[in-house]
């Protein structure tokens, strides 16, 4: 009986338990380490899959190398690498107020797609007849209004009748994309269905093009932390998104919350439309947000919709992307390994998450050094 006894309380070999807290520098060091074994496996993957460098194994460092020059090589990399980076960001940053109302808005994409096509409307038709910075400031205008109306939809049927904010606002990016589609139709009579590049409302060049763009972001991190952190909407936000009995309970009206914070999400997200539309762009496409939108969520959740640990997290995934599409250029692959590549270490970035939330603990070592951390 003794025996069955020990048996039966006998530890298991490796056991898990959540972690009670874990200081900010410990999480950040564990993503850290999970980013460099996502491409220490990239590499290796890279070996296995490209003939030039199976050929000569030497040149595994070139691999690496390709990352950094696909950003840094030249000026021209680094302001585009500072303008995809400004852009991606703000559209984070748009969708990071609903998420932390547990309000989860996947259309991001339809609300800066919508803030494009309504700044290029202004201009298509006010362009050359009107001042150039009156003309900037309406195409303003334009797509901070239908980027919040865009957003507010899906906010108005959720507090009335209580639809799934993720299918509506997912449905919306493909309305977007139509109305995209039909208004290229009526400005481009030929058929080819691209505009082109517009003569008038550009973004005035400080030092170049990109400049104003990413200052305007870096200022639009700063503002929504303060709004998010030290604002009494900004509180409100946090008590509907932790519960809606609780929001109830302290006198916060949820609805009102809900609607307000979708205002303020499809706005941004047309702010985003607009440096789209009056940067470098001056035209819309369907593809002019090129999948942004959905990324965005990515770079929102890993910076844990903290606006300013986000300006990190959006400089890695577009590290990511760029240096990706320079392997695929410099060694000749086709553009499915960049993806391979991106999502390999992705997934070492949201594996990494596992071991800040839990310890791991083994057998005989539990006591001695507290498992894992």
């Amino acid at each position: 009986m003794s025996n069955v006894s020990k048996a039966e309380t006998r530890e298991p070999l490796i056991r898990l338990s959540r972690r009670a807290s874990i200081t900010p520098r410990k999480a950040w060091t564990i993503r850290i380490v999970a980013v460099l074994l996502g491409l220490l496996v990239c590499g290796i993957a890279a070996f296995l899959l490209i003939e030039k460098l199976q050929s000569n194994p030497g040149k595994i460092g070139e691999f690496y190398y390709t990352f950094i020059k696909g950003s840094f090589s030249s000026s021209r990399r680094i302001w585009k690498f500072l303008k995809n980076v400004s852009i991606l960001l703000c559209i984070s940053l748009a969708l990071t107020p609903a998420f932390r109302m547990r309000f989860w808005n996947i259309g991001g994409e339809g609300q800066t797609l919508m803030g494009v096509l309504s700044a290029i409307a202004v201009a298509f038709y006010l362009g050359g007849t009107v001042p150039e910075g009156v003309l900037l400031l309406l195409m303003l205008l334009a797509a901070l209004l239908v980027g919040a109306i865009w957003g507010v939809i899906p906010a108005l049927f959720r507090a009335k009748w209580g639809t799934n904010e993720t299918l509506f606002t997912l449905m919306m990016n493909y309305v977007a994309t139509f109305i995209v589609s039909y208004f290229l139709i009526i400005w481009v009579p030929s058929g080819s269905s691209s505009l082109g590049k517009l003569k008038y409302g550009k973004l005035p060049m400080i030092v170049n093009e990109q400049l104003l763009t990413v200052i305007v972001v870096l200022l639009l991190s700063v503002g929504l932390y303060i709004y998010l952190t030290y604002t009494k909407h900004g509180y409100e936000i946090s008590v509907v998104g932790e519960s809606v009995r609780t929001a109830q309970y302290v006198g916060i009206n949820e609805k009102k919350v809900i609607i307000r914070t979708m205002i303020l999400s499809g706005a941004l997200c047309g702010l985003a439309g607009y440096l789209i539309a009056a940067g470098a762009d001056q035209t819309v496409t369907t593809n002019s947000v090129g999948g942004q939108g959905f990324t965005g969520i990515m770079v929102a959740w890993l910076g844990k919709f903290n606006p300013l640990a986000m300006i990190l997290t959006a400089a890695l995934i577009q590290l990511l992307s760029q240096g990706a599409s320079q392997i695929s250029q410099d060694f000749g692959v086709n553009n499915a390994l960049p993806n391979v590549i991106v999502g390999i270490v992705l997934f070492f970035i949201i594996g990494s998450e596992f071991f800040i939330n839990y310890e791991i603990h083994f057998r005989g070592h539990s006591k001695a050094k507290g498992g894992i951390k």
